[in-house]
């Protein structure tokens, strides 16, 4: 079954709980959350990769 959501629907109270617009509200929030953290984690080991931590931070040394 295909359910067509609205682009302003939110889930309320007042609906069955899981309902099949609801499930599918979720499921596309779901969805952009894991491409956000897919997107965020290739920024990341892209950082990584380029070396951004090549010096120690000062609070980080020994003291002499």
């Amino acid at each position: 079954m295909t359910v067509t959501l609205p682009p302003e629907y939110r889930p309320s109270e007042d609906e069955p709980f899981m309902s099949d617009i609801m499930r599918e509200y979720f499921r596309q929030k779901l969805l952009r959350w894991r491409l956000e953290l897919l997107h965020e984690s290739d920024e990341t080991l892209a950082h990584l990769q380029e070396g951004g931590a090549q010096e120690a931070d000062l609070a980080d040394r020994a003291s002499t």
